[in-house]
């Protein structure tokens, strides 16, 4: 069964909802494959990387209410083990880490660079829109930088997530995380655990029910 999960490394709750899907599949025994697929949650170029929060503080109606939210967040990726800094998050353009993304799956590493792009961006407020700083993360899960390097810089995989980036508005993918299994069942939201389970165990039921 294939698990594909459309998200953003700069979406705090795609963060919750990766691990909490990755304590599902510590309790499900069924075969599972997950492919992680681009969504951007602002498309907008970012010329110079700004503190996060100012930016949340423009979109949300003010700091302060911005501060809200992020201690929300913060509070709820630590029941699952998960430390954001929003205080040391910047802001950045994803499309370049997409195409890491991309890239890290060919390489049996897709949900290793996930991981360590949430931990850069919201752990150690990394400019994740920087390639060199893609690289040294792609690195640091064993990716050779060099090919790294080269696959950035020639734009490689440009196509392919734009058309998947596509694929997100055809299909109505409006928030994430939302996951898609079995190629047509949805669910959206970093959901419980518990929630993923039945949702698996459900998929599982139809999929096998005879014609």
């Amino acid at each position: 069964m294939e698990i594909e999960i459309y998200s953003d490394v700069v979406c705090p709750w795609c963060w919750i909802g990766k691990r909490r899907l990755e304590q599902a599949l510590a309790s499900y025994d069924g075969d599972v494959s997950v492919r992680y697929r681009p969504f951007q949650l602002d498309p907008s170029p970012v010329a110079e990387p700004t503190p996060l929060v100012d930016a949340l503080g423009a979109k949300f109606g003010g700091r302060e209410r911005a501060e809200q939210l992020a201690d929300q967040v913060t509070r709820v990726g630590a029941q699952v083990g998960l430390t954001m800094n929003f205080d040391r998050a910047v802001t950045a353009n994803t499309f370049d880490a997409h195409r890491l993304i991309r890239y890290a799956h060919t390489q049996a590493k897709g949900p290793e660079v996930v991981e360590a792009l949430h931990l850069a961006h919201f752990g150690d407020g990394v400019d994740i829109g920087s390639r060199a700083a893609l690289t040294e993360v792609a690195a640091g899960v064993g990716l050779d930088a060099e090919a790294v390097r080269g696959y950035l810089d020639a734009d490689a995989g440009s196509t392919e997530v734009t058309a998947d980036l596509a694929t997100a508005r055809e299909i109505g993918v409006s928030s994430v995380p939302t996951f898609v299994i079995a190629g047509k069942y949805v669910v959206t939201g970093a959901q419980e655990p518990e929630t993923l389970l039945a949702a698996l165990a459900e998929v599982e039921r139809r999929e096998s029910a005879p014609l």
